[in-house]
């Protein structure tokens, strides 16, 4: 494939193929190496106790730490190569298989870590004394200490490793349904006079398509496409949403949400002060959804217009167009960045290439120990593709700060409102590159459009989306949920959210179908983060226009830390009060300027 079409991603310098000696060698060598941790488990701490020593302590604890590294680097190396290969190319048997025999020592790995959280709790008094002493306990004082907080909401051991072993077949198995039928999904459609046969992603691309009589005829075939498999994604659904409220529940968690802010590093003031101010938003964006209904001659929009391009813009991009204009743009923000960004399209880290059996959407994974990141994307061309390829490259630019700060797996370990930080700064860089370069007020036009229809997702849609979530997971604890609950819960979240600037008869009920969120058992409202990543990201960047390159080694610094502290800690280091609803008012006020430009031209 020519550097000038969209890529398939390279991991051969990783392991040369799933059939490798070398893989075969790694994969074999997980199980031994669990052992191994579990093995310095009982010989290093399973003896100790709070009246142990201090130093004693911090010389097993110690090892212990730098062992559990070692572990997670080693089974995340093999992890996201399976993955690699499971996420471009759902038939693959093998690497499902791999997949799953890889979770049953997954099963191994979270015993252990369920055995070694009680332990810290039963020492937790001393833990600010062992910590004094220095050393590797010292530098991962915030992982630990996180580690005991969450300990706090453990049933017993022997349920802890029924859970872990139930997951296989349960909330796992479910995921793995839904990601599998959707991915496989596939439909023939008229378009230009030639019937093509349309992966998922391609069908869902449809909704950018600039003939109005494509988009409709896209959106029709999407509700029957959605409607054709509702029965077992909804069976997937309850099974998923269950299984997290028993767990809750047996834990001792008040609800899904508790848990959610607590994986995200904030609290519910935050939440609460994010949420009001985005809340309050939505009057803004109905005018500007009113102002693009006009445009098509019409009073409020259908869905099938939601993403419909606005404006003239003759600017297409090759993948090879796509790559020069971010490097172009990322130059100018940080040498290193437009380095890292080089190295990513250079090398292959980037599968761009829509095929059928390929994931919608995009996504970036590190692979631990390898410095490296690989990124996947299904690129059509479009600005809008352009700046998902940023906004990816954006999440490989954090770990490669990390890697760089010699940031250990445990201090790694970043939560979503945070993660959000690099992608969105280097979206908003190429976003408005593309605005200050508009040629006239059509392609000015279509550009904010381009802007708007982001920003409107993440604030409107995501909040949408956290209502739904919101009533399954009450509405559930009663009883199964039927497809047709499931479609009417989202119809209505997004009238509340929406309100008067869609058309009530065209929405879109089967969001809940073919989004992956809503189907993790792991992280519940896998929703709101991201409307957290673009207000923080967004106020950063402000301070950025106001300092110029002197932000940038304090922004890199932050990026390595985002493992190290909590999101109001690591916030004000820049002078942000996250708790306070006026930080993120002022983040949706730069949308409002957007929004005015827009109704104005």
């Amino acid at each position: 494939m020519s550097n000038d079409q969209p890529t398939r991603w390279d991991l051969s310098n990783i392991f040369p193929g799933l059939e490798s000696e070398e893989f075969k060698q790694a994969f074999s060598d997980t199980s031994k190496v669990i052992d191994e941790l579990v093995s310095c488990f009982q010989t290093k701490l399973a003896p100790l106790t709070d009246k142990t020593d201090p130093n004693v302590l911090n010389e097993a604890l110690s090892e212990y730490v730098n062992t559990l590294n070692d572990t997670i680097t080693h089974i995340g190396k093999v992890a996201n190569f399976i993955y690699s290969f499971i996420s471009t190319d759902s038939y693959n048997k093998l690497a499902t298989r791999l997949m799953s025999e890889y979770e049953q020592l997954g099963v191994r790995l979270n015993n252990q870590d369920v055995i070694f959280k009680n332990w810290l709790s039963k020492i937790s008094t001393k833990v600010d004394e062992i910590i004094s002493l220095g050393g590797t306990v010292a530098e991962h004082e915030f992982a630990l200490k996180e580690i005991i907080h969450f300990s706090q909401f453990l049933m017993s051991q022997a349920e802890e490793e029924l859970a872990s072993e139930l997951n296989l077949s349960g909330a796992s198995g479910w995921k793995k349904l839904q990601g599998v039928i959707t991915s496989q999904l596939s439909v023939e459609m008229e378009i230009d006079g030639e019937v093509k046969k349309l992966p998922g992603p391609a069908l869902i691309n449809l909704r950018s398509h600039p003939v109005e009589e494509v988009r409709k005829k896209g959106y029709e075939k999407e509700m029957q496409a959605w409607k054709s498999i509702e029965e077992p994604l909804a069976a997937a659904l309850n099974g998923i949403k269950g299984t997290v409220i028993t767990l809750n529940k047996k834990r001792g968690r008040k609800d899904a949400v508790e848990s959610a802010i607590d994986m995200a590093r904030i609290d519910r003031e935050t939440l609460e002060a994010m949420l009001s101010a985005m809340q309050d938003s939505f009057p803004m964006f109905r005018r500007y959804f009113q102002a693009k209904a006009k445009r098509f001659g019409q009073e409020k929009l259908p869905w099938w217009n939601l993403f419909a391009p606005v404006g003239q813009s003759e600017t297409k991009f090759s993948f090879l167009e796509a790559r020069e204009f971010i490097l172009d743009h990322f130059i100018k923000f940080s040498p290193d960045l437009a380095d890292f960004a080089a190295r990513a399209f250079d090398n292959n880290w980037i599968d761009a290439e829509q095929r059928e059996g390929k994931m919608g959407g995009a996504f970036c994974m590190d692979i631990p120990g390898t410095g490296e990141s690989r990124i996947l994307s299904n690129f059509d061309g479009s600005l809008d593709q352009v700046s998902t390829l940023a906004h990816e490259i954006g999440h490989g630019f954090h770990n490669d700060c990390m890697e760089k700060a010699m940031r250990t797996q445990l201090q790694q370990r970043t939560p979503m409102t945070m993660a959000e930080t690099a992608s969105i700064m280097c979206e908003t860089i190429i976003s408005n590159a593309s605005l200050k370069q508009a040629k006239n007020k059509e392609e000015e036009l279509a550009i904010l459009e381009g802007m708007l229809n982001g920003d409107s997702q993440v604030i409107v849609d995501i909040y949408s989306r956290y209502l739904f979530e919101k009533e399954v997971f009450e509405r559930r604890v009663k009883s199964d949920l039927s497809a047709e609950e499931f479609c009417d819960i989202m119809e209505r979240a997004q009238k509340a959210t929406y309100g008067d600037g869609l058309d009530e008869n065209f929405l879109h009920k089967y969001m809940w179908t073919w989004k992956p969120h809503y189907y993790s058992a792991q992280l519940s409202f896998y929703n709101f983060p991201y409307a957290f990543g673009l207000m923080f990201g967004t106020g950063l960047y402000a301070i950025y226009q106001e300092r110029g390159e002197s932000f940038i080694p304090e922004y890199k610094d932050l990026l390595s830390s985002t493992g190290l502290g909590s999101a109001a800690e690591l916030a004000h280091r820049f002078g942000i009060n996250i708790r306070d609803k006026g930080f993120w008012e002022g983040s949706l006020k730069v949308v409002k300027q957007r929004i005015n430009r827009y109704v104005e031209i």
